[in-house]
This record gives C-alpha cells, structure tokens and sequence, in this order.
C-alpha cells in the first residue's frame, strides 16, 4: 500500500475516543444501548440546548431571583453562567483544574460559586463577571449557600463542614466523624444545618455557635453511609435517606427519629454469585411537599415513593425503568419531578401518583436538574456532555 492509502487508514482509527471510553465503557454500555433502542436520540422535546461542556455535565442551578440564569459543572473541569431563555454564554467560571461537581447561586443572585472535586472552589460576582474569592478544602462532597446571607457551606472528604461569609472569607469549621461528610442542608431557620456522614450518621449543627446540637448514631442513625437529607418548608421536620434503604423522619427540635420508612425491595435478593450489583438499590433523593403533608422518596431501582406524613405510610409507588437520580417538588402544587438513567424528566401527581408527563432529549443518563420557581421550565445535565431547557407549563394544571 501506499503511503497515502496507509494515511487514509489511520485516519479511520480514532485514537483518543479510544482512551477516553476505556474507564467508562464497560459502566454505561447497556444504559448507551438501551437509549438507542429507547429511540432517546430521536425525540428532543427541550427548547434549547446549551452545549459547550465537553464531557458529561454534573450540576446545574438556576438563579434564585430572576430564574433567568443557569450554572452548570462538568467533568471537563468547566463550569459556564448563561441565560436560560437562548443557551447564550454570560461567562465561563475559569481556573477548575478538575470535574466541577457543586455550583449554584446566592440567595439574591449576586454570587454564583463552583467547586471541584479536589476542593478548589470559586466565587464570582455576576454582574460583574468576575471572580471575587477562591479557598481551596479537602476533596468535595457538597456544597450550599445560606438562605439569607452570603454565607457559603460545604462538606468535605475528612468529615468536617466549612463555612465562609463571602467575600470577606471568615471561616468556621464543624468537625464531623473521621469520614466523608456526604451531605448537608442548612435548615430553612438559617441558624441550623443539618450534615450527614458516610459512617451512617447524622448531626444537626448550631452554625453560630459551631456546636453540634443533635447527633443521630447507632440504631437512631443509619447502617450505611447516607447520600441525602431535606427539610420540610419550616424546618421543623428533617428527612434522611440512605444506601441501606431507610429514609427518617427527624423532629428537628428534639433530634428525635419520628418514624422510619422502608423500601422492602421488589425484587428478590440476587443470588452471591451473581455480584453486588444485582441487587443495588438506595435512597437517591428525597423531598417534602409544601401544600399536603407528603413526602417523596426516589431509588435506585427505579421505585418513586410517595410517603404520608399525617399517617406515616406508603401512598403510591410509582414505578420507572431505570434508577431515579434526583427529584424536585413543584414549589406550589402536589407535583413531583424525577430525572432519572433512563434520560427522561417525569411529573407525577403525588395525590393520585399518576404521571402527568414526560419530557426527553438527552442521549444519556441524566445527572441533575433544576425546576424554576413558577414551574414552567426545567433545565437538565446530562451524560451526553449537554444541558437542555424545556417548557413544562401546561394550561390545566
């Protein structure tokens, strides 16, 4: 052959796709294959699309005040502030130097912040687009920004939680178990937060006085590391969820578990030899209605439960495909929103627990999303290196 046709062959090899695929293949093959079938390329029912990660797009959040502006973090170690209504780049968060997993905006829109896995994390102010303070923690797991104040909170690898008033930078430090502090929010109060950690417990902190006031271990915790907490709109109610299945429900004030709810799971407990993975299911994502006492708690088997609260028990299952990533109350109404592996956003009517509607556009799982305050748009990452916006307003409802 000549050199010119064994040119044109190694153009046919495409070397670096190769090696990025390697780590990853094997995980999402049949998730990737599935889609195909699902026909999840095809159907595209979002406004805009917002494309200029280049890897998979981890976060996202919607400025609180206008909901006119997104964040979003991926993998590429970039995280991008731009407009909802056209995909238009306000600026790119610079400096990441690897995935950016946590993003979002102050309470008043003034701050956004990122952080990466490795603990860098940044503030920008968005008017003026440009960065105003940065701190450097132990590697990530979460992080929040106060409900009043410019006050930053976030977990990290070590065990302890950090908080920073921003831009100033004055520090404190909650100093949790000697394990990963896996999640946290602070209560709507703004003087509490509630953290939990890897070792299956749970702390409720005085932010002000840096004191822990509630410490939920042993039996009162849970058996495996916990992956979510909420509250409901007052504070006084606290719910956990965890990878052994187990969601609480906390009184906030006593530190008191007011009942448990357990997922018994549908399907039969895979034989040993046949790997873990089989029968892998844990609380993903959880969250509380604010107009009917109910509560909402998604699963990695795909299982949507729909708890009451009033009689502390199961209402409605609502079955999905593929394992529930993350899920959103409507602020206003009994409606529920999962995203989930499968690529598809999904509204349910918890009173009655049947879906209202599906949207899909992604061609991968969907990693997290955002509702805007009147419900009218929902903004998604996804595996697919993209970020969608769609319309979810509908006239009836």
């Amino acid at each position: 052959p000549s050199a010119d046709d064994l040119a044109d062959e190694m153009e046919d090899v495409d070397f670096e796709d190769e090696g990025a695929d390697e780590p990853d293949a094997e995980a999402w093959e049949t998730e990737d294959e599935e889609g195909v079938e699902d026909g999840m390329e095809a159907q595209d029912d979002s406004e805009v699309t917002f494309s200029l990660h280049s890897a998979s797009v981890f976060c996202v959040s919607l400025d609180p005040k206008t909901n006119t502006l997104a964040v979003t973090g991926g993998e590429d170690d970039k995280a991008f502030v731009w407009r909802v209504s056209d995909g238009e780049l306000l600026f790119e968060c610079a400096g990441h130097k690897d995935s950016v997993t946590c993003a979002g905006f102050s309470h008043d829109s003034v701050f956004v912040a990122t952080g990466d896995m490795s603990g860098l994390i940044k503030v920008w102010r968005v008017d003026a687009k440009e960065e105003v303070w940065s701190f450097e923690v132990g590697d990530l797991e979460w992080m929040e920004w106060h409900p009043q104040a410019h006050v930053l909170l976030a977990g990290t690898a070590d065990g302890n939680s950090w908080m920073w008033k921003i831009p100033s930078g004055d520090c404190k430090t909650f100093q949790g178990p000697a394990c990963p502090a896996t999640c946290g929010r602070i209560l709507p109060d703004g003087k509490r937060a509630v953290v939990g950690y890897e070792d299956g417990t749970m702390r409720i902190w005085d932010l002000k006085q840096g004191t822990s006031l509630h410490v939920l271990k042993g039996q009162d915790g849970h058996q495996d590391p916990l992956t979510c907490v909420a509250s409901n709109q007052d504070g006084s109610l606290i719910m956990t969820g965890s990878v052994d299945c187990h969601a609480k429900l906390v009184n906030s004030a006593t530190g008191k578990v007011v009942c448990v709810f357990k997922m018994e799971s549908v399907a039969p407990k895979a034989p040993a030899s046949e790997g873990e993975e089989a029968e892998s299911n844990s609380v993903e994502s959880l969250g509380f209605c604010n107009v009917m006492p109910l509560a909402a708690v998604g699963y990695l088997d795909g299982t949507l439960a729909i708890y009451d609260l009033s009689t502390q028990s199961l209402r409605h299952k609502c079955q999905h495909e593929s394992g529930i990533v993350q899920l959103l109350w409507e602020e206003s109404s009994a409606v529920v929103y999962t995203c989930s592996l499968d690529g598809a956003v999904r509204l349910w009517d918890a009173r009655s627990g049947k879906m209202i509607s599906e949207y899909r556009g992604h061609s991968a799982e969907i990693l997290d999303f955002a509702v805007n305050k009147d419900a009218s748009i929902v903004v998604t990452t996804s595996g697919d290196h993209q970020a969608k916006v769609f319309c979810v307003q509908r006239p009836d409802r």
